[in-house]
C-alpha cells in the first residue's frame, strides 16, 4: 500500500462513523500523524511539500486540528501567494449600521446557532426583504465570515437580510459542514434540514420575501450550498459557490479527498436529485491547491444547458488580480449561470476583507458579484 493510501485508510478507520465526536476526531488526527511520519512525510526535508499539501486537505475535510490555517500571507507586490503558509487573522467587525442578532434553531437532527443581520432601515412592518444564508468554510466562525465577506455592509446598501449559521465542533472537529456524508446530502435530513429550518425560522419571524432566499458559501460551506440548491429548490432561489464542489461528489472521507483533488466521478451528480438545478454563480481560483479548479469545471458542465446565451470577458480587479468571467443568460436576459475564474488565486474569498480568514483582497469582489447575481433572479 502506498503512503497516501495508507494515510487515507488509517484516517478513515479512525474517523469513520465517529466523526461527530471531537474525541474520535482527535484520535483520527493522531492516527494520521503517525501515518505521515511512517511514510517519511515529516515536517522537514524532501517530504515537506507533500506533507503541507496533505495537511491542507486534511484540515479542509475536518480530519485534523486547523492550527495555523487561516488567511494567506501577503506576498511581494501586495498580492497573496496561493502557496504561502496560512496564518491566523484577527477578526474585527465589518462597519455596518444595522442590528447583528444571535439566534438558535433546532430540529430532530440537531441544533445550530446563527447570527442574523438586519440592515439599516429594516422595518418589521415594511416590504419583504431578500434573505441570504452565508455558510462559512472549515475552521471559520459566523463572525469571521461576516468580516471577511463584508456582506453586512452590502446588506445595508441593498436592503437584504443576512444569516450566518455556525457549525459546531461536536459535528465536525474542524467545524466544516459535512458535505461528504450521504445523511447530509438530503434536503429533509441532517445539516441541510437544519439550514433550511434556519431560513424558515427567519422568514416566519421577520419580513422576508420567500421568493428570494439565497445561499452562498466558501469551500465546505459552498459544497453545502450546492446541496441545498439541488435538494431544496422549493426554498432556495439561487446559490453562490466559492471554491466548492459538485453535488454528491463524495460519500465518505476517502472519496472527499478524491473529490477535493478534482478526481471525483460526478457523472451521476446532476441526476442524483430529482430537482432541477437552481441558478448558480461560481468563484474559483485557478491556483487553488485545497479544492481543485476541476470542481468548478464540473459545476459549469452541470449548469450549462442548451438554449443559454454564453458570453466571456476578461479583466483585472482593482487589487491587481486578473480574472475571466463567463455569463450564461436565458431567453429573458436573466443570468442562469455565472463563473469567475480568478487567475493565480488560491483557496480564499476573492476581494474579501483581510480582517477575516481565507480572504484574497487582490481579487474581484465576490460578495458584490454574488449579490448582483442574486437580486436579478426574481
Amino acid at each position: 500500500m502506498n503512503p497516501i493510501s495508507k494515510l487515507l485508510a488509517l484516517g478513515r478507520r479512525a474517523y469513520g462513523t465517529h466523526s461527530t465526536h471531537s474525541t474520535h476526531s482527535t484520535q483520527a488526527a493522531e492516527h494520521i500523524e503517525r501515518a505521515l511520519s511512517a511514510a517519511g512525510l515529516g515536517q522537514t526535508g524532501s517530504g515537506r511539500g507533500i506533507r503541507e499539501t496533505i495537511d491542507r486537505a486534511l484540515s479542509a475535510a475536518g480530519l485534523r486540528p486547523a492550527d495555523g490555517m487561516s488567511a494567506p500571507a501577503p506576498a511581494a507586490a501586495g498580492r497573496p501567494d496561493s502557496t504561502a503558509p496560512m496564518r491566523a487573522a484577527t477578526v474585527e467587525s465589518v462597519p455596518a449600521r444595522g442590528q447583528f442578532l444571535h439566534a438558535t434553531y433546532g430540529n430532530a437532527y440537531s441544533r445550530r446557532d446563527y447570527r442574523l443581520y438586519l440592515p439599516v432601515g429594516y422595518d418589521p412592518d415594511g416590504a419583504p426583504r431578500p434573505l441570504i444564508l452565508m455558510l462559512h468554510g472549515c475552521t471559520q466562525s459566523a463572525e469571521d465570515f461576516a468580516a471577511g465577506t463584508r456582506m453586512n455592509a452590502l446588506a445595508d446598501r441593498e436592503g437584504f437580510l443576512v444569516a450566518y449559521p455556525q457549525q459546531i465542533g461536536k459535528a465536525n472537529h474542524a467545524k466544516c459542514w459535512n458535505w461528504f456524508r450521504p445523511e447530509d446530502q438530503r434536503g429533509d435530513a441532517g445539516e441541510p434540514s437544519i439550514l433550511a429550518g434556519i431560513a424558515s425560522q427567519i422568514a416566519q419571524g421577520h419580513r422576508v420575501d420567500t421568493r428570494r432566499i439565497f445561499v452562498a458559501g466558501l469551500s465546505a460551506g459552498a459544497a453545502m450550498a450546492v446541496i441545498l440548491g439541488h435538494t431544496r429548490p422549493d426554498l432556495v432561489r439561487a446559490i453562490g459557490v466559492h471554491s466548492g464542489l459538485p453535488y454528491a461528489s463524495a460519500h465518505d472521507v476517502a472519496s472527499a479527498f478524491t473529490a477535493m483533488q478534482g478526481r471525483a466521478d460526478t457523472s451521476a451528480s446532476a441526476s442524483a436529485s430529482g430537482a432541477s438545478p437552481v441558478p448558480m454563480i461560481v468563484f474559483h481560483g485557478d491556483a487553488d491547491r485545497t479544492v481543485a479548479p476541476a470542481n468548478a469545471d464540473a459545476l459549469a458542465a452541470g449548469a450549462l444547458r442548451p438554449g443559454l446565451r454564453i458570453s466571456v470577458e476578461t479583466g483585472r480587479a482593482a487589487g491587481g488580480q486578473a480574472y475571466t468571467r463567463q455569463v450564461a443568460t436565458d431567453t429573458t436576459g436573466i443570468r442562469a449561470f455565472e463563473r469567475w475564474t480568478v487567475h493565480g488565486a488560491g483557496h480564499a474569498w476573492s476581494g474579501g476583507d483581510p480582517t477575516g480568514s481565507y480572504t484574497d483582497p487582490a481579487g474581484p469582489d465576490a460578495s458584490t458579484a454574488m449579490v448582483a447575481f442574486f437580486l436579478q433572479q426574481a
